[in-house]
């Protein structure tokens, strides 16, 4: 908290009736920034003093936590509440006239921006804050990125906008339809793209990257997680699986997680066996080199072709998932006959092997295909529980957008749209921290319930 040593017109007993402040008051008591206001009042040593460093510091917070979309806005505000004001550290006795004018604002924002790095380390302090409260922080992950639009006009130019530092991102969404046609739609912004990694389970952002629009997702995933390796060891050591859409499919992104981190990759697949034209399911052989019964299909789910005895011919079955065997990296499945007592003529000689009351057993190795085959298998609903989760990081996007006001802004460049992101995530984790040593934990999320009284 950025202490303000001054003397009170009114005591803190009034105060603590207006539990709308006291959001503001959990935010200054958790955060960790004292070393950058000693730092900035270094800095301004010798000069005029008129807006004191810590409070204009608490002022920009109170922006936040209370949804100001604009400094002209914030001004407003400070200038008619005399409570907001003596919280963030303006003398009293000055009145209102104790409010910065907007040029201060864009000075100090400008201070902001040449040590963004301590904002990032206020926010990497507040997580761990927030994991001496949560022992299972970081343990299910989910990565997404989200568009935030530039306040520039558009130009299909970005050399010509003002806003040089931006430029066209587009997003495509598709769906298959039961009759196996492609749903398409295509959406495009100008500005920038914000990759977010979060805890899954209580909705936390971890670690963030700001970029130009047009970085496509994937490329995003790997730096994310060696950030969050680098800067939370422990949370990093425990997690267990990693949840992402289609944009993030790549046998690249699967192997490094898996193999470098130690982290399961959910990632959902993308349509890419060319050959497929309709929704019939297509199937390749798994041993290529012999010829055999068993083969996948695009989904990573294994079958064996059965002679079934009662309509005379051959039947396709998936076979029983056995586990995983971390040692080979390899998936295990069974015979499906022998797994679900189903009649199969082929049982005894399968593979070349003698009868098993257990049946043929096969191993995929991960290398066979590292986008199809991953060490929590797709076929089991485990993957599909899990892969649920993704949808926790598009609704911490949409707290950014509908709550820390990103849907209305008047933000240019990278820079500065960076330094508001920061912001607006070390005042969410902050809150967080905050509302878990007051013992809230079903308020973890929230920017707007109130808080309770300062003890």
């Amino acid at each position: 908290m950025a202490i303000i040593p001054q003397k009170s017109l009114f005591g803190w007993k009034e105060v603590e009736k207006s539990s709308d402040l006291n959001r503001l008051v959990l935010i200054l008591d958790l955060l960790n920034d004292e070393k950058f206001m000693v730092f900035l009042e270094k800095m301004r040593k010798g000069r005029r003093d008129d807006y004191p460093i810590r409070a204009v510091w608490n002022s920009v917070l109170a922006g936040i936590v209370y949804q100001h979309e604009s400094i002209a806005s914030l001004r407003r505000e400070l200038l008619r509440n005399g409570e907001l004001r003596q919280i963030c550290g303006f003398d009293p006795v000055k009145g209102s006239e104790a409010v910065p004018p907007a040029w201060v604002y864009s000075r100090f924002f400008k201070k902001l921006l040449d040590n963004a790095d301590e904002i990032d380390r206020m926010f990497h302090a507040s997580v761990e804050k927030l994991k001496e409260h949560l022992p299972d922080l970081g343990e299910h992950l989910s990565v997404d990125g989200k568009a935030v639009e530039s306040y520039a006009k558009r130009k299909k130019d970005p050399s010509e906008s003002s806003d040089p530092d931006a430029d066209w991102g587009v997003k495509t969404y598709r769906r298959e339809k039961p009759d196996g046609k492609v749903w398409e739609k295509i959406t495009s912004w100008f500005g920038y793209k914000l990759h977010l990694v979060v805890d899954a389970d209580y909705e936390i952002p971890l670690g963030y990257e700001v970029t130009k629009a047009s970085v496509h997702d994937s490329g995003m995933l790997l730096p994310l997680v060696e950030e969050l390796k680098e800067k939370h060891p422990e949370i990093a050591e425990r997690a267990a699986y990693c949840a992402c859409d289609k944009g993030y499919d790549s046998a690249e992104n699967n192997r490094a997680l898996y193999d470098d981190y130690g982290i399961k990759p959910v990632i959902d697949i993308r349509r890419m066996w060319k050959e497929e034209k309709t929704s019939e399911i297509k199937t390749r052989p798994l041993f290529e080199d012999r010829a055999d019964n068993i083969v996948y299909d695009r989904s990573g789910r294994v079958y064996c072709h059965m002679s079934d005895p009662i309509r005379e011919g051959e039947t396709r079955m998936e076979m029983a998932f056995a586990g995983f065997e971390k040692d080979r990296k390899a998936l295990k499945y069974r015979c499906p006959a022998a797994a679900y007592g189903i009649e199969c003529a082929r049982r005894k000689t399968c593979g070349g092997g003698g009868y098993s009351k257990h049946g043929r057993s096969i191993r995929v190795p991960l290398d066979k295909d590292r986008r199809l085959f991953t060490p929590l298998a797709r076929s089991t609903y485990k993957f599909e529980e899990m892969k649920k989760k993704r949808s926790a990081v598009e609704r911490v996007n949409s707290r950014i957008d509908q709550v820390y006001g990103f849907e209305r802004h008047f933000i240019r460049r990278q820079a500065k749209m960076r330094l508001r992101v920061s912001l607006a995530l070390t005042v969410m984790v902050a809150m967080a921290a905050g509302r878990m040593e007051q013992k809230e934990r079903e308020n973890i999320r929230s920017l707007v319930k109130p808080a309770r009284s300062p003890a």
